[in-house]
Protein backbone atom coordinates (compact mmCIF):
# COMPACT_ATOMS: atom_id res chain seq x y z
CA UNK A 1 0.00 0.00 0.00
CA UNK A 2 1.42 3.52 -0.81
CA UNK A 3 2.49 5.69 2.10
CA UNK A 4 2.71 9.55 1.30
CA UNK A 5 6.05 10.77 2.05
CA UNK A 6 6.79 13.97 1.73
CA UNK A 7 4.66 17.33 0.48
CA UNK A 8 6.86 19.69 -1.64
CA UNK A 9 5.70 22.94 -2.16
CA UNK A 10 7.35 25.53 -4.84
CA UNK A 11 6.82 29.05 -5.77
CA UNK A 12 6.51 29.28 -9.34
CA UNK A 13 6.22 32.70 -10.94
CA UNK A 14 6.35 33.38 -14.85
CA UNK A 15 6.88 37.48 -15.83
CA UNK A 16 3.72 38.24 -17.54
CA UNK A 17 3.64 41.66 -16.30
CA UNK A 18 6.52 42.31 -19.08
CA UNK A 19 4.25 41.75 -22.05
CA UNK A 20 0.63 43.15 -20.25
CA UNK A 21 -1.18 39.48 -20.33
CA UNK A 22 -3.34 39.23 -17.92
CA UNK A 23 -3.79 43.23 -17.30
CA UNK A 24 -6.82 44.76 -16.31
CA UNK A 25 -8.13 47.83 -13.85
CA UNK A 26 -7.34 46.75 -10.72
CA UNK A 27 -3.81 44.23 -11.31
CA UNK A 28 -1.77 46.11 -14.08
CA UNK A 29 0.97 44.15 -13.86
CA UNK A 30 0.79 40.71 -12.77
CA UNK A 31 3.44 37.93 -12.37
CA UNK A 32 1.16 34.49 -13.28
CA UNK A 33 2.32 32.95 -10.08
CA UNK A 34 1.67 29.29 -8.61
CA UNK A 35 2.41 27.66 -4.96
CA UNK A 36 2.65 24.36 -6.41
CA UNK A 37 2.21 21.27 -4.65
CA UNK A 38 3.89 17.59 -5.01
CA UNK A 39 2.35 14.98 -2.70
CA UNK A 40 5.09 12.36 -3.15
CA UNK A 41 4.42 9.17 -2.07
CA UNK A 42 6.60 5.72 -1.67
CA UNK A 43 5.83 4.56 -5.22
CA UNK A 44 8.11 6.48 -7.20
CA UNK A 45 5.60 6.51 -10.03
CA UNK A 46 2.28 7.80 -8.02
CA UNK A 47 2.59 11.41 -7.09
CA UNK A 48 -0.12 14.08 -6.88
CA UNK A 49 0.11 17.69 -7.97
CA UNK A 50 -1.90 20.84 -7.46
CA UNK A 51 -1.42 24.53 -6.96
CA UNK A 52 -2.72 27.86 -6.18
CA UNK A 53 -2.97 30.96 -8.75
CA UNK A 54 -1.33 34.16 -7.31
CA UNK A 55 -0.01 36.88 -9.50
CA UNK A 56 3.45 37.78 -7.97
CA UNK A 57 4.44 38.94 -5.02
CA UNK A 58 3.07 36.92 -1.99
CA UNK A 59 2.97 33.89 -3.86
CA UNK A 60 5.70 32.92 -0.93
CA UNK A 61 3.08 33.28 1.74
CA UNK A 62 0.94 31.33 -0.08
CA UNK A 63 3.69 28.56 -0.49
CA UNK A 64 4.63 28.41 3.25
CA UNK A 65 1.47 28.18 4.33
CA UNK A 66 0.87 25.06 1.95
CA UNK A 67 3.90 23.69 3.56
CA UNK A 68 1.77 23.63 6.86
CA UNK A 69 -1.39 22.83 5.41
CA UNK A 70 0.30 19.65 3.82
CA UNK A 71 2.19 18.27 7.11
CA UNK A 72 -0.86 16.16 8.45
CA UNK A 73 -0.56 14.46 5.27
CA UNK A 74 2.84 12.64 5.61
CA UNK A 75 2.83 9.10 6.55
CA UNK A 76 -0.88 8.61 5.64
CA UNK A 77 -1.96 5.38 3.42
CA UNK A 78 -2.87 6.42 -0.19
CA UNK A 79 -6.00 3.98 -0.49
CA UNK A 80 -7.25 4.80 2.62
CA UNK A 81 -7.55 9.23 1.47
CA UNK A 82 -8.76 7.78 -1.63
CA UNK A 83 -11.85 6.17 -0.22
CA UNK A 84 -12.68 8.87 1.84
CA UNK A 85 -11.38 12.32 0.26
CA UNK A 86 -14.39 14.39 2.82
CA UNK A 87 -12.45 12.83 5.61
CA UNK A 88 -8.77 14.18 4.88
CA UNK A 89 -10.45 17.59 3.07
CA UNK A 90 -12.19 18.12 6.61
CA UNK A 91 -8.79 17.01 8.68
CA UNK A 92 -6.70 19.57 6.46
CA UNK A 93 -9.39 22.24 6.86
CA UNK A 94 -10.06 21.91 10.73
CA UNK A 95 -7.15 22.71 12.06
CA UNK A 96 -7.97 24.83 14.32
CA UNK A 97 -4.39 26.98 14.36
CA UNK A 98 -4.37 27.59 11.08
CA UNK A 99 -8.31 28.06 10.73
CA UNK A 100 -7.68 31.35 12.89
CA UNK A 101 -5.74 32.91 10.23
CA UNK A 102 -9.30 32.86 7.88
CA UNK A 103 -11.66 31.19 8.49
CA UNK A 104 -12.09 30.02 5.42
CA UNK A 105 -10.72 32.65 3.43
CA UNK A 106 -7.23 34.58 2.56
CA UNK A 107 -4.08 32.35 1.94
CA UNK A 108 -4.50 29.56 4.42
CA UNK A 109 -7.22 28.96 2.49
CA UNK A 110 -5.26 29.44 -0.94
CA UNK A 111 -2.88 27.36 0.84
CA UNK A 112 -5.81 24.26 1.35
CA UNK A 113 -7.24 24.72 -2.53
CA UNK A 114 -3.65 23.94 -3.51
CA UNK A 115 -3.32 21.63 -1.30
CA UNK A 116 -6.32 19.33 -1.65
CA UNK A 117 -5.94 20.00 -5.51
CA UNK A 118 -2.87 18.08 -5.22
CA UNK A 119 -4.99 15.40 -3.39
CA UNK A 120 -7.81 14.83 -5.72
CA UNK A 121 -5.13 14.93 -8.48
CA UNK A 122 -3.98 11.54 -6.21
CA UNK A 123 -6.83 10.04 -6.07
CA UNK A 124 -7.55 10.76 -9.94
CA UNK A 125 -4.14 8.89 -10.82
CA UNK A 126 -4.60 6.42 -8.28
CA UNK A 127 -7.40 5.89 -10.31
CA UNK A 128 -6.25 6.01 -13.96
CA UNK A 129 -8.83 8.56 -14.42
CA UNK A 130 -8.88 12.42 -15.59
CA UNK A 131 -10.81 13.99 -12.43
CA UNK A 132 -13.67 14.69 -14.12
CA UNK A 133 -14.71 10.97 -14.72
CA UNK A 134 -13.50 10.06 -11.50
CA UNK A 135 -16.35 12.45 -9.89
CA UNK A 136 -18.61 11.39 -12.66
CA UNK A 137 -18.76 7.86 -12.22
CA UNK A 138 -19.06 8.74 -7.94
CA UNK A 139 -22.45 7.77 -6.51
CA UNK A 140 -25.20 10.91 -5.33
CA UNK A 141 -24.48 9.72 -1.93
CA UNK A 142 -20.37 9.81 -2.53
CA UNK A 143 -20.12 13.24 -3.88
CA UNK A 144 -22.40 14.57 -0.82
CA UNK A 145 -20.58 12.96 1.35
CA UNK A 146 -17.14 14.93 -0.03
CA UNK A 147 -18.59 17.91 -0.40
CA UNK A 148 -18.63 20.93 2.43
CA UNK A 149 -21.97 21.58 3.22
CA UNK A 150 -21.48 23.32 6.02
CA UNK A 151 -23.29 26.60 7.10
CA UNK A 152 -25.72 25.69 4.50
CA UNK A 153 -28.15 23.67 5.84
CA UNK A 154 -30.80 27.10 6.02
CA UNK A 155 -31.16 26.88 2.05
CA UNK A 156 -30.07 23.62 0.98
CA UNK A 157 -29.34 20.52 3.05
CA UNK A 158 -27.69 17.01 2.30
CA UNK A 159 -30.86 14.72 1.35
CA UNK A 160 -31.85 17.71 -0.67
CA UNK A 161 -28.46 17.50 -2.68
CA UNK A 162 -28.91 13.70 -2.85
CA UNK A 163 -31.53 14.07 -4.75
CA UNK A 164 -30.60 16.45 -6.98
CA UNK A 165 -27.92 14.53 -8.34
CA UNK A 166 -29.81 11.40 -8.44
CA UNK A 167 -31.93 12.78 -10.84
CA UNK A 168 -29.27 13.76 -12.97
CA UNK A 169 -28.12 10.06 -13.06
CA UNK A 170 -30.29 8.98 -16.30
CA UNK A 171 -28.45 10.14 -19.34
CA UNK A 172 -24.87 10.96 -17.47
CA UNK A 173 -23.72 8.54 -20.24
CA UNK A 174 -25.57 9.99 -23.12
CA UNK A 175 -24.11 13.54 -21.87
CA UNK A 176 -20.23 12.18 -22.25
CA UNK A 177 -20.59 11.36 -25.29
CA UNK A 178 -22.08 14.57 -26.63
CA UNK A 179 -19.67 16.45 -24.78
CA UNK A 180 -16.95 14.18 -26.23
CA UNK A 181 -18.43 15.07 -30.26
CA UNK A 182 -19.06 18.58 -29.67
CA UNK A 183 -16.65 19.74 -26.70
CA UNK A 184 -17.44 22.07 -23.55
CA UNK A 185 -18.07 25.42 -24.89
CA UNK A 186 -15.64 28.44 -23.63
CA UNK A 187 -15.03 32.05 -24.03
CA UNK A 188 -11.73 33.68 -24.93
CA UNK A 189 -10.22 36.15 -22.66
CA UNK A 190 -6.88 36.56 -24.11
CA UNK A 191 -7.86 38.92 -26.45
CA UNK A 192 -9.25 42.06 -24.52
CA UNK A 193 -6.43 42.42 -21.63
CA UNK A 194 -6.36 46.11 -20.72
CA UNK A 195 -2.88 46.99 -21.63
CA UNK A 196 -3.22 45.45 -25.19
CA UNK A 197 -3.31 48.51 -27.94
CA UNK A 198 -6.50 49.43 -30.24
CA UNK A 199 -4.65 47.53 -33.09
CA UNK A 200 -3.65 44.97 -30.45
CA UNK A 201 -7.21 44.13 -29.38
CA UNK A 202 -8.31 43.91 -33.11
CA UNK A 203 -6.17 41.84 -34.35
CA UNK A 204 -6.54 39.48 -31.41
CA UNK A 205 -10.61 39.79 -31.85
CA UNK A 206 -10.43 38.94 -35.41
CA UNK A 207 -8.13 35.84 -34.31
CA UNK A 208 -10.72 34.88 -32.19
CA UNK A 209 -13.46 34.21 -34.46
CA UNK A 210 -11.20 33.11 -37.18
CA UNK A 211 -10.66 30.10 -34.32
CA UNK A 212 -14.52 29.58 -33.76
CA UNK A 213 -14.97 31.77 -30.52
CA UNK A 214 -18.56 33.04 -30.63
CA UNK A 215 -17.69 34.82 -26.70
CA UNK A 216 -15.07 37.55 -26.18
CA UNK A 217 -14.57 39.03 -23.17
CA UNK A 218 -12.58 42.76 -22.73
CA UNK A 219 -11.35 44.10 -19.27
CA UNK A 220 -13.21 47.43 -18.54
CA UNK A 221 -13.26 50.56 -15.54
CA UNK A 222 -9.91 52.48 -16.20
CA UNK A 223 -11.40 54.77 -18.71
CA UNK A 224 -15.07 55.28 -19.87
CA UNK A 225 -13.87 56.90 -23.41
CA UNK A 226 -11.28 53.97 -23.66
CA UNK A 227 -13.83 51.50 -23.02
CA UNK A 228 -16.14 52.98 -25.41
CA UNK A 229 -13.87 52.88 -28.02
CA UNK A 230 -12.58 49.23 -27.10
CA UNK A 231 -15.86 48.12 -27.09
CA UNK A 232 -16.47 49.80 -30.68
CA UNK A 233 -13.77 47.67 -32.26
CA UNK A 234 -15.01 44.07 -30.01
CA UNK A 235 -18.58 44.56 -31.17
CA UNK A 236 -17.42 45.59 -35.03
CA UNK A 237 -15.09 42.07 -35.12
CA UNK A 238 -17.79 40.15 -33.55
CA UNK A 239 -20.76 41.70 -35.13
CA UNK A 240 -24.02 42.12 -33.86
CA UNK A 241 -24.84 37.81 -32.93
CA UNK A 242 -21.21 37.31 -31.18
CA UNK A 243 -21.39 37.80 -27.56
CA UNK A 244 -19.17 40.50 -25.86
CA UNK A 245 -18.75 40.63 -21.78
CA UNK A 246 -17.09 43.06 -20.07
CA UNK A 247 -15.12 42.75 -16.79
CA UNK A 248 -14.44 45.75 -14.34
CA UNK A 249 -12.10 43.04 -11.89
CA UNK A 250 -13.48 45.35 -8.84
CA UNK A 251 -12.93 48.71 -9.21
CA UNK A 252 -16.04 50.64 -8.83
CA UNK A 253 -18.39 51.25 -6.22
CA UNK A 254 -22.30 50.64 -6.86
CA UNK A 255 -23.02 53.50 -7.80
CA UNK A 256 -20.12 54.14 -10.71
CA UNK A 257 -20.51 50.56 -11.92
CA UNK A 258 -24.36 51.16 -12.86
CA UNK A 259 -23.56 54.00 -14.53
CA UNK A 260 -20.73 52.94 -16.07
CA UNK A 261 -22.27 49.90 -17.52
CA UNK A 262 -25.51 52.01 -18.68
CA UNK A 263 -22.79 53.87 -20.60
CA UNK A 264 -21.51 50.65 -22.14
CA UNK A 265 -24.87 49.32 -22.69
CA UNK A 266 -24.99 50.25 -26.40
CA UNK A 267 -22.52 47.18 -26.93
CA UNK A 268 -24.95 45.26 -25.79
CA UNK A 269 -22.76 43.03 -23.14
CA UNK A 270 -23.98 39.50 -22.14
CA UNK A 271 -22.32 40.60 -18.80
CA UNK A 272 -20.74 42.67 -16.31
CA UNK A 273 -17.81 40.90 -14.14
CA UNK A 274 -16.97 41.65 -10.61
CA UNK A 275 -18.07 45.28 -10.71
CA UNK A 276 -17.83 45.74 -7.16
CA UNK A 277 -16.03 44.64 -4.11
CA UNK A 278 -16.53 40.83 -4.08
CA UNK A 279 -17.49 40.89 -0.83
CA UNK A 280 -20.51 43.33 -1.53
CA UNK A 281 -23.69 40.62 -2.02
CA UNK A 282 -26.24 43.75 -1.64
CA UNK A 283 -24.57 45.54 -4.49
CA UNK A 284 -24.20 43.28 -6.61
CA UNK A 285 -27.84 42.73 -6.27
CA UNK A 286 -28.37 46.55 -6.73
CA UNK A 287 -25.99 46.40 -9.91
CA UNK A 288 -28.32 43.51 -11.00
CA UNK A 289 -31.78 45.45 -10.59
CA UNK A 290 -30.07 48.49 -12.57
CA UNK A 291 -28.55 47.32 -15.30
CA UNK A 292 -30.70 44.61 -16.47
CA UNK A 293 -30.88 42.85 -19.21
CA UNK A 294 -26.94 42.82 -19.05
CA UNK A 295 -26.12 40.18 -16.73
CA UNK A 296 -23.87 40.10 -13.45
CA UNK A 297 -21.03 37.74 -12.90
CA UNK A 298 -18.67 36.85 -10.32
CA UNK A 299 -17.29 34.55 -7.69
CA UNK A 300 -13.63 34.66 -9.00
CA UNK A 301 -12.11 36.03 -5.19
CA UNK A 302 -15.31 34.42 -4.13
CA UNK A 303 -14.05 33.06 -0.47
CA UNK A 304 -15.76 30.62 0.39
CA UNK A 305 -19.10 28.53 0.26
CA UNK A 306 -20.91 30.76 2.29
CA UNK A 307 -20.26 34.05 0.62
CA UNK A 308 -22.16 31.91 -2.94
CA UNK A 309 -24.98 31.01 -0.54
CA UNK A 310 -25.84 34.74 -0.18
CA UNK A 311 -25.19 35.66 -3.26
CA UNK A 312 -27.93 32.99 -4.71
CA UNK A 313 -30.10 33.96 -1.48
CA UNK A 314 -29.97 37.43 -2.61
CA UNK A 315 -30.57 36.79 -6.17
CA UNK A 316 -27.03 39.62 -7.25
CA UNK A 317 -25.58 37.29 -9.88
CA UNK A 318 -26.62 35.44 -12.97
CA UNK A 319 -23.63 33.85 -13.56
CA UNK A 320 -21.31 32.10 -10.95
CA UNK A 321 -17.60 32.09 -11.74
CA UNK A 322 -15.98 29.93 -9.18
CA UNK A 323 -12.29 29.75 -9.07
CA UNK A 324 -10.39 26.18 -9.18
CA UNK A 325 -7.85 28.02 -6.77
CA UNK A 326 -9.45 29.80 -4.50
CA UNK A 327 -12.34 27.41 -2.75
CA UNK A 328 -11.11 24.96 -0.70
CA UNK A 329 -10.77 22.38 -3.77
CA UNK A 330 -13.26 20.25 -5.07
CA UNK A 331 -14.73 19.75 -1.76
CA UNK A 332 -15.83 23.11 -1.64
CA UNK A 333 -16.30 23.65 -5.18
CA UNK A 334 -19.22 20.51 -5.24
CA UNK A 335 -20.87 22.59 -2.95
CA UNK A 336 -21.15 25.71 -4.98
CA UNK A 337 -22.31 23.49 -8.04
CA UNK A 338 -24.73 22.57 -6.14
CA UNK A 339 -26.17 25.48 -4.51
CA UNK A 340 -26.14 26.65 -8.20
CA UNK A 341 -27.81 24.04 -9.56
CA UNK A 342 -30.24 24.40 -6.54
CA UNK A 343 -31.08 28.02 -7.82
CA UNK A 344 -30.53 27.37 -11.65
CA UNK A 345 -27.46 29.95 -11.16
CA UNK A 346 -25.38 28.89 -14.51
CA UNK A 347 -21.73 28.33 -13.37
CA UNK A 348 -19.08 29.43 -15.66
CA UNK A 349 -15.84 28.91 -13.57
CA UNK A 350 -12.98 31.34 -14.00
CA UNK A 351 -9.96 30.89 -15.64
CA UNK A 352 -7.72 33.59 -16.28
CA UNK A 353 -4.52 32.29 -14.34
CA UNK A 354 -1.70 30.08 -14.44
CA UNK A 355 -3.10 26.64 -15.26
CA UNK A 356 -7.08 27.72 -14.24
CA UNK A 357 -7.66 26.45 -17.41
CA UNK A 358 -6.50 22.99 -17.23
CA UNK A 359 -8.11 22.93 -14.04
CA UNK A 360 -11.96 24.21 -14.83
CA UNK A 361 -11.93 22.42 -17.98
CA UNK A 362 -12.77 19.14 -15.85
CA UNK A 363 -15.06 21.21 -13.45
CA UNK A 364 -17.21 22.30 -16.10
CA UNK A 365 -17.66 18.99 -17.58
CA UNK A 366 -18.48 16.95 -14.35
CA UNK A 367 -21.21 19.53 -14.17
CA UNK A 368 -22.51 18.97 -17.40
CA UNK A 369 -22.57 15.38 -16.80
CA UNK A 370 -23.30 15.09 -13.05
CA UNK A 371 -25.22 18.80 -11.80
CA UNK A 372 -26.70 20.99 -13.96
CA UNK A 373 -27.46 18.09 -16.98
CA UNK A 374 -27.30 21.49 -19.18
CA UNK A 375 -25.44 23.68 -21.51
CA UNK A 376 -27.45 26.44 -21.27
CA UNK A 377 -26.05 29.86 -20.41
CA UNK A 378 -22.70 27.81 -19.75
CA UNK A 379 -19.47 28.83 -21.32
CA UNK A 380 -15.88 28.27 -19.77
CA UNK A 381 -12.84 30.97 -19.73
CA UNK A 382 -10.17 30.31 -21.68
CA UNK A 383 -7.23 32.41 -21.81
CA UNK A 384 -3.93 30.88 -24.20
CA UNK A 385 -0.63 31.38 -21.98
CA UNK A 386 1.25 28.87 -20.40
CA UNK A 387 -0.16 26.06 -21.11
CA UNK A 388 3.31 24.53 -22.43
CA UNK A 389 4.80 24.61 -18.58
CA UNK A 390 1.66 21.76 -18.01
CA UNK A 391 2.52 17.91 -19.01
CA UNK A 392 -1.53 17.39 -19.99
CA UNK A 393 -1.99 20.91 -21.12
CA UNK A 394 -5.93 21.66 -21.97
CA UNK A 395 -7.20 21.84 -25.76
CA UNK A 396 -9.31 24.10 -27.71
CA UNK A 397 -10.91 23.51 -30.54
CA UNK A 398 -13.44 25.59 -32.25
CA UNK A 399 -14.23 27.38 -29.41
CA UNK A 400 -14.51 24.24 -26.74
CA UNK A 401 -12.44 22.30 -25.00
CA UNK A 402 -11.89 18.96 -25.69
CA UNK A 403 -12.34 16.31 -23.28
CA UNK A 404 -9.51 15.55 -21.17
CA UNK A 405 -8.33 11.89 -21.45
CA UNK A 406 -4.77 11.59 -19.59
CA UNK A 407 -5.55 10.67 -15.57
CA UNK A 408 -5.45 13.53 -13.40
CA UNK A 409 -6.39 16.56 -12.71
CA UNK A 410 -3.91 17.97 -15.38
CA UNK A 411 -2.20 20.35 -13.00
CA UNK A 412 1.57 18.17 -13.30
CA UNK A 413 4.19 20.68 -14.44
CA UNK A 414 7.07 19.94 -17.31
CA UNK A 415 10.66 19.87 -14.89
CA UNK A 416 12.01 22.34 -17.16
CA UNK A 417 9.82 24.49 -16.26
CA UNK A 418 10.04 24.34 -13.08
CA UNK A 419 13.80 24.69 -13.25
CA UNK A 420 13.64 27.97 -15.12
CA UNK A 421 10.48 29.51 -13.21
CA UNK A 422 11.06 28.17 -9.75
CA UNK A 423 11.46 31.85 -7.70
CA UNK A 424 14.07 33.27 -7.19
CA UNK A 425 16.54 30.41 -7.96
CA UNK A 426 15.13 29.32 -11.19
CA UNK A 427 17.36 29.45 -14.11
CA UNK A 428 15.08 32.79 -15.93
CA UNK A 429 15.13 34.76 -12.66
CA UNK A 430 18.74 34.60 -12.00
CA UNK A 431 19.30 36.66 -15.10
CA UNK A 432 15.92 37.39 -16.64
CA UNK A 433 15.70 38.72 -19.94
CA UNK A 434 13.64 42.07 -20.43
CA UNK A 435 11.87 42.82 -23.71
CA UNK A 436 13.01 46.14 -25.24
CA UNK A 437 9.62 46.40 -26.81
CA UNK A 438 6.08 45.23 -25.45
CA UNK A 439 4.50 43.62 -28.32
Amino acid sequence: MPVITNVQVTDVRFPTSLTLDGSDAMNKDGDYSAAYVVVQTDDPDLCGYGFTFTIGRGNDLCVAAAQQRGLPLVGQDVDEICADLGAVYRELQSDTQLRWLGPDKGVVHLALAAVMNAVWDLAARRADLPLWRLLSEMSPEELVAAADLRYLSDVFTPEQAVALLAGREEGRKQRIEEIAATGYPCYTTSAGWLGYSDAKLRRLCEEAVAAGYQHVKLKVGASLDDDIRRCGIAREVLGPDGKLMIDANQVWDVPQAIAWVRALAEFDPLWIEEPTSPDDILGHAAIRTAVAPIGVATGEHGMNRVLFKQLFQAKAIDYCQLDAARLGSVNEILAVYLMAAWYDVPVCPHAGGVGLCELVQHLAIFDYVAVSASLDRRVTEYVDHLHEHFVDPCVVRNGAYVLPSAAGYSAKMHTDSLDAYTFPTGTYWATPVVPETIP
